[in-house]
């Protein structure tokens, strides 16, 4: 499964980073897919925290071989009410 192979790829990195991976989802909306990274830590997640995650795991995303669809890569906090 794709989600599966990501957060074995990534998850490292974002610990590494200070954060908690909640969740990888890779989903069709339109005609767009994107590659949706769902991260969490104590007190709240800001744009400042999805734009250093975003960094971090880029390019370890970018050399990913096993995602052949064009993708949008979206890193944003945890889905409320989803614990």
């Amino acid at each position: 499964m794709i989600e599966e192979k990501v957060r074995a790829l990534i998850e490292a990195e974002i610990e590494k980073c200070g954060y908690v991976l909640d969740k990888v989802s890779y989903v069709k909306e339109g005609s767009v897919y994107y590659l949706r990274v769902e991260i969490d830590k104590e007190g709240f997640i800001d744009l400042d925290d999805c734009v250093r995650v975003t960094e971090a795991i880029n390019p370890i995303v970018d050399k990913m071989d096993f995602l052949t669809d064009n993708y949008i890569l979206d890193v944003c906090s945890k889905e409320k009410g989803s614990e």
